[in-house]
């Protein structure tokens, strides 16, 4: 959008951005547990978590981010579960800039959306039969940054 299209038609202002929540839903769910719960009252597993983020356009400025958490848990080289929750939400984003559309895709749309899909691996869990796992909070800035940086010294490096 130029900057002559994204102005207020009355007062020649520019028009405010927004970023606004439309609703929130699980788009894809899966648990996979090869063996059931047989802990053999040990339980001490290797967790690993990846964390991957989406856009996808809806109608005009509405886009559904997706937010896909996957965690696996591994007792020594066995696969004790494997979930992967793919958590989505609308979000009607105007008048962003390119730099603040990537912030609030990469950072804030994930931030709103990563209690949700923390509360479902959680659940998804304990219904597995495994104690309870409650996921840290994430810096999703951090990621964000982190990328951006990465992203920056790869381009740095092509040149």
């Amino acid at each position: 959008m130029t900057e002559a299209a994204a102005t207020d038609s009355q007062n020649n202002q520019p028009a405010a951005a927004q970023l606004a929540l439309q609703a929130v839903y699980i788009k894809d769910c899966s648990f996979e547990s090869p063996q059931g719960p047989r802990l053999n009252g040990e339980w001490n597993p290797q967790i690993g978590l990846d964390l991957n983020t989406a856009v996808n356009p809806i109608d005009g400025d509405l886009r559904e981010v997706v937010l896909t958490v996957t965690v696996s848990a591994k007792q020594g080289d066995r696969t004790v579960f494997l979930i992967e929750v793919k958590q989505a939400g609308a979000f009607v984003m105007q008048n962003l800039s390119q730099e603040d559309f990537k912030r609030a895709a990469g950072v804030i749309c994930p931030g709103v959306l990563f209690p949700y899909a923390r509360a479902v691996v959680s659940n998804l869990i304990s219904q597995g039969g495994f104690p309870q796992l409650l996921l840290p909070p994430v810096n999703f800035e951090a990621l964000y940054t982190a990328s951006s940086d990465a992203a920056a010294a790869a381009t740095a490096t092509k040149n």
